[in-house]
């Protein structure tokens, strides 16, 4: 977020950093090393030198800079890569976890980029209501489905 504060044309340094954003500079370091890998960061080498954002803040979004630091915050895998102390999960066929966890990844992904750093910045956000079918599910089965026993 620094970086983006910052503009395409401003530049910090590692330590300057981890300070603002009360990081150890090892930390600050690996973070910016996979957002330069990614082509999201720029840096400078020398007494003058630095790292700079790469393109305005307003064409970077939140699913691609999360995707950079650690992959998708919810993994529509997770059923697959968490089977318990069996090989394979044991509602394999048809689960509605997987189906919910898949859903809400696909959620919270187009929320993610929908929402640029500078709307960060500017502390706007998108509009963050959900589909009306993932409240129905989070607040409990509709009435008109429990009249019809689903």
């Amino acid at each position: 977020m620094q970086l983006a504060r910052q503009g395409i044309d401003g530049q910090l340094s590692i330590s300057d950093i981890a300070e603002a954003e009360g990081i150890s500079v090892p930390y600050a370091s690996k973070l910016l090393a996979m957002l330069r890998k990614a082509g999201l960061v720029t840096a400078e080498r020398g007494r003058k030198g630095g790292f700079s954002i790469s393109r305005e803040p307003s064409e970077i979004d939140l699913h691609e800079v999360i995707t950079i630091l650690g992959g998708p915050l919810i993994d529509p895998d997770h059923c697959t890569k968490m089977s318990g102390q069996l090989d394979v999960c044991v509602h394999g066929g048809k689960c509605s976890v997987h189906d919910i966890l898949g859903g809400l990844a696909g959620y919270v992904a187009n929320f993610l980029a929908q929402t640029s750093l500078q709307d960060l910045i500017d502390g706007v956000v998108p509009d963050a209501a959900p589909p009306q079918k993932i409240i129905k599910l989070v607040h409990g089965v509709p009435k008109s489905q429990k009249q019809v026993g689903i």
